[in-house]
Order: C-alpha cells, then sequence, then structure tokens
C-alpha cells in the first residue's frame, strides 16, 4: 500500500480538477456549471457509445471509452483530481431487476475503482456517489462504506426526490458524500447517518437531527403540494377544451396549441395510438398539465406504455382520470425536451441529429435529476461548505 498524503492542495482561483465515472450524457458536468463551482472535468469515462456522441456534440470532449477496470492506481494519480463523482450502472439494484448486487457484473467497474483508492498515493478529497433507491442495501454500498472508512472518509448519505425540490416528478434517489480527513462536513451530526430529507443541507442547526430526517417519507405524494404544475416544464402547451361527445382520433394534433406547421408531423410521432390504449387502458398512469406529480420515466419509455412513465392527456375532461374514456383524452408521451425539463437539462442541451427518437429516452431515463445533483455538489464542493479541522478554508491562500 502507497504512503498517502494529505489533502491534494488547491490555489482559491484554481479550478477544482474532477474526474467523472460513467459520465453518460453529462449530467454530472451540467450540475457542476449550474451550481457555480470553478470546475475542470480533466477526464470522463464511459463505455456507452452513443452516451459519449451526445457527451462530445455538447461538450466538445469525448470521454474515455475503454474499460476502466484496466485502469491502475498510477493512473489515477496521473491525473491529480481533487473530486470523483461516480454514477455507477444501476439494473444491480432496481427492483425490477434480479438484484444481484455485487455478483452482478455491471457492479464490477465500480468497486475496482474503490479498491484502488488505498493504493493511490493521493487519494481524491472528495467523492460523490449516485445510485438508484435499493443501493442503500446492498452488499455493493456495505463494501464502499468499508473502503471510504478504512481510507479516512467520513460520509454522509441521502435519499432524496425531485418532489422535495418542487419538481412534479417521482424518482427518489441515492447520494453519498464523502470527504478525507482532515477535512469535514459543515453539519458533522449528519455524519455517517442515511437521511431522507434534504433539510440538513439549508438548515443551520448543528447539533441534533430532527425527528423524521432519518425515516423514508410514508407517502412520497404528500410532497406534492408544493411543486410546480407539470404545464411549466411542456415544451408544448396543451388545450383546456372539455371532452365532447366524440372520439379523439389517432392523430390529436389539434388539441395542441402554439404549434407551428413544422412541427405538426413532428408532434404526431408522440400521440399514443388508440390500439395501445384500448389494450392498456386499466395500466396506464395519465397526467394532466395542471397535474403536480408524474411517474418516473424508464428506458422503455415509448416502446412500451405499462410501468415505463406517464402519458400526457392533451385534452382536459369533465373527470378527470380513468373514470373519463383515455380514448376521448388525446393521449401523447411527454416528448425528449419534456422529460429533459424534468431532469433539471439546460435549454442548449442537445442531442446529435444521428441519435433516434427511441435512444434518446433511453439515454435520458438512465440519467439523473440535476436539481438534487447541483445541491449535492455546491454542499461537498462548494468554498463555504469546505472545513479543514473545523476551520473555514474560503479566504485563505490555499485551499487544497
Amino acid at each position: 500500500m502507497e504512503e498517502k498524503r494529505g489533502p491534494l492542495l488547491k490555489q482559491e482561483e484554481e479550478p477544482w480538477r474532477v474526474l467523472e465515472f460513467y459520465s453518460g450524457i453529462g449530467g454530472m458536468r451540467y450540475s457542476l456549471m449550474k451550481a457555480g463551482i470553478n470546475a475542470k472535468v480533466v477526464e470522463a469515462f464511459d463505455i456507452n457509445d452513443k452516451a459519449n456522441d451526445v457527451y462530445e456534440h455538447n461538450f466538445g470532449h469525448r470521454p474515455y471509452q475503454g474499460n476502466i477496470e484496466t485502469l491502475t492506481a498510477a493512473d489515477l494519480d496521473n491525473y491529480g483530481a481533487h473530486t470523483w463523482l461516480l454514477s455507477p450502472p444501476c439494473q444491480p439494484y432496481t427492483r425490477q431487476g434480479l438484484q444481484k448486487q455485487s455478483g452482478d457484473a455491471r457492479a464490477v467497474s465500480f468497486l475496482k475503482i474503490l479498491e484502488l483508492i488505498p493504493h493511490t498515493k493521493q487519494p481524491p478529497n472528495m467523492l460523490f456517489v449516485e445510485n438508484v433507491v435499493g443501493f442503500e442495501t446492498s452488499d455493493t454500498r456495505a463494501k464502499m462504506i468499508e473502503i471510504l472508512a478504512s481510507s479516512e472518509y467520513i460520509t454522509q448519505e441521502f435519499i432524496l426526490s425531485p418532489l422535495q425540490f418542487g419538481v412534479p416528478y417521482s424518482r427518489p434517489r441515492y447520494f453519498c458524500l464523502a470527504k478525507r480527513k482532515p477535512l469535514s462536513f459543515q453539519h458533522g451530526v449528519c455524519n455517517n447517518k442515511l437521511l431522507w430529507s434534504p433539510s440538513p443541507l439549508f438548515e443551520h442547526n448543528e447539533n441534533t437531527v430532527s425527528d423524521g430526517w432519518d425515516q423514508p417519507p410514508s407517502n412520497w405524494d404528500t410532497l406534492i403540494h408544493s411543486c410546480e404544475p407539470i404545464e411549466r416544464f411542456l415544451e408544448f402547451k396543451s388545450s383546456s377544451d372539455q371532452v365532447t361527445g366524440t372520439d379523439v382520433s389517432a392523430d390529436c394534433s389539434g388539441a395542441l396549441e402554439n404549434i407551428d406547421e413544422r412541427n405538426l408531423n413532428t408532434m404526431s410521432q408522440y400521440v399514443v395510438p388508440l390500439s395501445l390504449i384500448e389494450r392498456w387502458e386499466s395500466a396506464m398512469d395519465v397526467v394532466y398539465p395542471d397535474s403536480k406529480r408524474c411517474c418516473c420515466f424508464t428506458k422503455s419509455y415509448y416502446r412500451y406504455v405499462k410501468g415505463t412513465g406517464s402519458l400526457l392527456a392533451t385534452i382536459q375532461p369533465n373527470i378527470k382520470g380513468k373514470a373519463s374514456s383515455l380514448k376521448k383524452q388525446g393521449l401523447r408521451y411527454f416528448t425528449p425536451r419534456e422529460v429533459a425539463n424534468l431532469h433539471s437539462f439546460p435549454d442548449d442541451f442537445q442531442f446529435p441529429e444521428a441519435i433516434s427518437l427511441r435512444q434518446w429516452y433511453v439515454l435520458f431515463c438512465l440519467h439523473l435529476f440535476l436539481k438534487c445533483y447541483n445541491i449535492r455538489l455546491k454542499q461537498i464542493m462548494h468554498p463555504g461548505f469546505l472545513y479543514l479541522e473545523h476551520v473555514p478554508l474560503a479566504g485563505q491562500d490555499s485551499l487544497f
């Protein structure tokens, strides 16, 4: 095992050097930018060719596409990175999967990266890990915590949902923040705890963890009263016309407002065919422009309608839901831009023309909700939150 050095020093005006593992379509990098953190991604890593096309299209840099299991401790030291961001594959931990956890081949690379930390001469000052709910009970997470603790990291863990940030999107996710001693968190009372509330990130009481923060909400939907309506995130606004006695045709583009002629044919591809409604009506989750919740989109969205995400009704019925015929509500899929909006991607985010519509949905739905990520990164990296032996470092000649 290599001799360890203290925290990797940097001048105050110098950007954080960041390694972005499992970079996908660039969600973590956008979060760094949105959080206002002075950071430089010195390398990104992803094995997905299409995701790397999207990343390169938006950032002008193509992530390393080799097998990260072949990286060595020396390779990682050469990057001189202060921070590692990791969003490893979630399939080993999902409820719908086999739940093989660390026994799943897709979990191997993450554990190998973590296992290199004790062998690096200059371990990262900070790590940030994101995954699906279910990871927190896995043996992968247990091994991660064991490795981090033995390498002198302190951790804070959260399970948070976009609903807690006013976004009408039900997608709770797991987050782990880690800092290597002698660095510490501003609110040490949260150390080594799994919390289900973002309140510790905003409140200033450093002495106690309030009741309920360490318990999952009995019902996430109780949070929707504080959420924005879905129409705030729509690319095209929907008609508020009431249903008449006639069925809506398979092409319901006439029910959409503010669409110029160029977009009429485009919008028709998002209409849910009547044949699918007739077959799967009982399994569909339908929302309206004034709804304050929609279900998590999965990578099978647009291919299947059962359990893959919400559908939008473009015609408001007298009685919402399945009490009124769904065939009369002009159902359509959310567009990729709308899914991007719900994930808090910026307006200038784009897909290359070569990416198909189905690939859009797959790539988006495998990636993260940026607003949660922004706040987590601010907490772990912003100078106001950086403490060395409990002394604020902001304003010092050197930070790390």
